[in-house]
């Protein structure tokens, strides 16, 4: 039974920001267990991938039909699915005895993610019918995702070091409570969409294709590229991509109607998803490992470290959400883009031995420009598709994003796979510098392409 109250849609919108933030903590919170579960587990950097990306992999395949089962059955109802199955997905985690056994975990984690995350936005859009207001609502829902980002490594270097590493996933235990508590009482029903379909041999077709890059892309670090697994996985990747395509080509109800992508806008937010979780969840672990296994910080020591880009993408998101009134989404998006690429052109430089303050205010602007486009390409996503399509077109865009993710983790794990230092520190500076080189070409595309209207 729901409760009829003035704040009814602020309520939604907190609840709908706190499954966004369970899910982007657990992105980043793991980042700094990474010593202790190398140590806890004798595993190596390849073993930390999959722990990382397990989660990513599942949440960026089945975030498409996340988005159409919350079209189908309602928003509300999948988004309720979601949290207890992220719940119960992290006390798995946090009693895991193996390794195998925590990426298991992670992979369910992954699932109750993708059921979380278009939903809350099809909340947000029930719930604040006025566009200023929507805009407003999802900025502050992107400001809760992107602080939950930031504060993921600060909040898990104080758990690990204090508690443990189990403790950075029982966290979620309370909060997916209390976010239960608030969407089972508070919210209203969403409308359903009975005919909408679940497109399955389209969904099998993604997590293979997925799966396959994945696995290439994390093994090659330990196989070679030339090794008989790592190839047929790419050639099963490469198939499955194409069978995706035409599957969804030939649906009369695909999961991503590839109609979408006839606005360029739609297109350009899609293709920028990717490029900025690449550099941002690549550079992430990168620099995780950098401060603890290079730098020999301590976790609690490197949450601290990285406690600046906490605040100011507190403090950006907020203002994004009202900047897009009144600069339009191009200009935002542009120039968050290249206020990213310039902070992590200037960590290039960075060396074993130098000072962290020389690393300060290049996080800053990087952390800043990331800050930035999270709630502007959501608002560009939602704007350039009928609403009744909203839960399936903010899928696509964070499927795209998580798959960025996944590949900047695998891609950037590849480059500093061997943790001697000087090999180390060249496959950080060609992170950083295949990062920079993304996003520039993701601020080319947004200045060229966008409407110059919105």
């Amino acid at each position: 039974m729901t409760v009829s109250s003035p704040l009814h849609p602020r309520i939604t919108l907190a609840a709908a920001a706190l499954g966004f933030v369970v899910v982007l903590l657990d992105v980043s919170v793991v980042n700094v267990a990474l010593d202790a579960l190398r140590t806890g587990f004798s595993t190596d950097v390849a073993g930390l991938q999959w722990v990382v990306n397990a989660y990513t992999l599942i949440f960026a395949a089945l975030l498409l039909m996340a988005g159409a089962l919350g079209d189908r059955f309602g928003a509300r109802a999948i988004f309720i699915t979601g949290f207890v199955v992220f719940t119960l997905a992290s006390l798995a985690c946090g009693l895991a005895p193996t390794l195998v056994t925590l990426i298991v975990a992670r992979l369910a984690q992954g699932v109750g993610a993708a059921l979380l995350v278009p939903n809350s936005l099809s909340l947000l859009q029930q719930a604040f019918p006025d566009k200023e207001q929507r805009n407003r609502a999802v900025g502050w829902w992107g400001a809760a995702g992107g602080i939950a980002l930031a504060a993921g490594p600060v909040v898990g270097g104080f758990l690990v070091t204090h508690m443990g590493w189990r403790s950075v996933f029982l966290i979620n235990i309370p909060v997916g409570l209390f976010g239960l508590v608030l969407i089972l009482r508070y919210s209203s029903a969403s409308p359903r969409n009975e005919g909408r379909s679940l497109d399955m041999p389209g969904q099998a077709a993604a997590i293979i294709a997925l799966a396959s890059l994945a696995t290439a892309l994390t093994d090659a670090a330990h196989l070679g590229w030339t090794h008989p697994r790592i190839l047929v996985a790419l050639l099963v990747a490469v198939l499955t991509a194409i069978g995706f395509i035409l599957i969804e080509a030939r649906s009369h109800a695909p999961m991503l109607p590839l109609s979408f992508f006839s606005s360029p806008d739609f297109s350009i937010a899609s293709i920028t998803g990717v490029l900025v979780n690449f550099a941002y969840y690549g550079l992430i672990f990168v620099f995780s490992l950098f401060f603890q296994l290079e730098q020999h910080l301590s976790p609690q020591e490197t949450g601290i470290a990285f406690l600046p880009m906490t605040i100011v993408l507190m403090v950006m998101n907020v203002i994004a959400g009202r900047l897009i009134t009144r600069l339009g989404a191009r200009r935002l998006m542009v120039f968050g883009l290249l206020l990213a690429a310039t902070g992590y052109l200037l960590l290039i430089p960075v060396s074993v031995g130098g000072s962290y303050w020389q690393l300060a205010m290049p996080m800053l602007m990087a952390a800043s420009g990331i800050a930035l486009m999270v709630p502007t390409m959501t608002n560009v996503t939602l704007s350039s598709v009928d609403p009744s399509r909203a839960g399936i077109a903010s899928g696509v865009l964070n499927s795209a994003r998580q798959v960025g993710g996944m590949l900047g983790v695998a891609t950037c794990g590849y480059f500093v796979r061997d943790t001697a230092p000087a090999a180390f520190m060249h496959g950080m500076h060609l992170s950083l510098i295949v990062a920079v080189v993304l996003l520039f070409i993701g601020a080319a595309l947004s200045f060229f392409c966008l409407n110059r209207e919105i």
